[in-house]
């Protein structure tokens, strides 16, 4: 069972191990609550991860330690054990979703661990994992649902507490449970006035739809980029700590997920990954009733692929209102292209992009389509433009694709 006892004790085999994350004041992320962020994406191997895994191989008996370790994991989960493994002299195996972002799969090589890629989501790469185990007497860790991972991953808890004595209410990531389980138990046991919410990816919500149910829920697929969350079924220990200790789960969108690590970029200088950023998110759009209050985001991990960096980047200008695309349909006559984009420049927008259409056989043969993408600084801006070009004349259509 999970204990505050096993909690502390994690907190101490951690020192000197897993760094004591700062809490940072984040009061200009445009919410109306006062937003602090636990900062573990800047934890050794960039998540909270380390944690649990460290903890719980630092429990193992002699013999359990000389027959190796086994773990799956979709990257964070692989480096925590990875690392902990090669420190004890444990020679350890990781699975992984064949999916998973390159830096992640390469990471865990370069920590010493063998890594073998298996088709399909984590819960695949589980099944796998069980597999091997089976196969040569290892020993399992698992990502979320073992009490001394929970204990290692509760430590984040304590820490919060120490940090912010007077918080009102902490948002935790939520994948497999085994984080806000842990982080939700120290914090009850301690402080029960104190609120507990957990977010998931819209697209991967098996642990809301299995709080809202009562029992455990296997979703078909999960799809979300937030690789570090997507989980397919939540925990039995987990499940039960949560309806125990949360006081709600919200999910968000994909969308939402790239506006909130844009919003950590610009403000904070922070690189999440979309795991990560989901408490910010849930802040950000009004998910939840935090409005006036101390609130702790646990930015949970920050090791997004640089590959998508840039198209999550996109997506968050877009969401954000930042960067947004007119579609104009014009007489193809000189002046127009003029016309239009006077107008933008006079309502503050840049263009960054101009494209003519005239072969569309919707459209009549004296006039043309122009597609116009700008840079903007949020939506009443935008409003502002298709107003003002309205206002003058010109008709804006749907955005067709290219």
């Amino acid at each position: 069972m999970v204990t505050l006892d096993k909690i502390y004790h994690a907190a101490f085999v951690l020192k000197g191990v897993a760094r004591r994350t700062d809490l940072i004041d984040a009061a200009n992320l445009g919410t109306d609550a006062h937003i602090f962020l636990k900062t573990e994406n800047l934890q050794m191997t960039g998540s909270f991860k380390l944690r649990g895994a460290y903890y719980k191989i630092s429990q193992l008996n002699e013999e359990q330690k000389k027959a190796g370790i086994i773990a799956c994991s979709a990257g964070n989960h692989a480096q925590g054990v990875a690392l902990a493994a090669t420190k004890m002299g444990i020679h350890s195996v990781v699975c992984m979703p064949d999916g998973a972002p390159i830096s992640k799969v390469e990471a865990t090589k370069h920590l010493g661990a063998e890594v073998v890629l298996v088709k399909g989501a984590y819960d695949d790469a589980f099944a796998k994992a069980c597999e091997l185990q089976e196969e040569t007497g290892a020993t399992l860790i698992h990502p979320f649902d073992d009490d001394e991972v929970i204990a290692g991953q509760g430590t984040i808890g304590l820490e919060i507490l120490e940090q912010l004595t007077d918080v009102d209410a902490v948002i935790v990531p939520i994948g497999g449970g085994g984080l806000i389980s842990g982080v939700a138990y120290a914090i009850k046991n301690l402080n029960p006035n104190i609120k507990v919410y957990g977010v998931q990816a819209t697209l991967a919500p098996s642990m809301l739809r299995s709080w809202e149910s009562g029992e455990a829920i296997t979703l078909e697929t999960v799809t979300t980029f937030a690789d570090g969350i997507a989980v397919k079924q939540p925990g039995k220990n987990t499940l039960a700590l949560v309806r125990e200790y949360v006081d709600d789960i919200v999910s968000v969108s994909e969308d939402e997920i790239a506006a909130a690590i844009l919003m950590l970029i610009e403000k904070q200088k922070l690189i999440s990954e979309g795991a990560g950023a989901v408490g910010v998110a849930a802040a950000m759009f009004h998910k939840l009733p935090i409005n006036g209050k101390k609130v702790v985001c646990i930015v949970s991990g920050g090791n997004i692929d640089v590959n998508i960096l840039s198209r999550v980047i996109t997506r968050g200008l877009v969401t954000s209102g930042r960067n947004t695309t007119l579609q104009i349909a014009l007489e193809d006559k000189p002046g127009q292209l003029l016309g239009v984009s006077q107008i933008i420049s006079d309502c503050g927008g840049n263009v960054v992009s101009v494209h003519h259409e005239r072969s569309d056989a919707n459209m009549s043969i004296a006039s043309c389509f122009l597609t116009i993408g700008l840079e903007t600084r949020d939506f009443a801006q935008i409003l502002q433009i298709k107003e003002t070009l309205t206002r003058a004349g010109f008709h804006i259509v749907p955005v067709r694709s290219q």
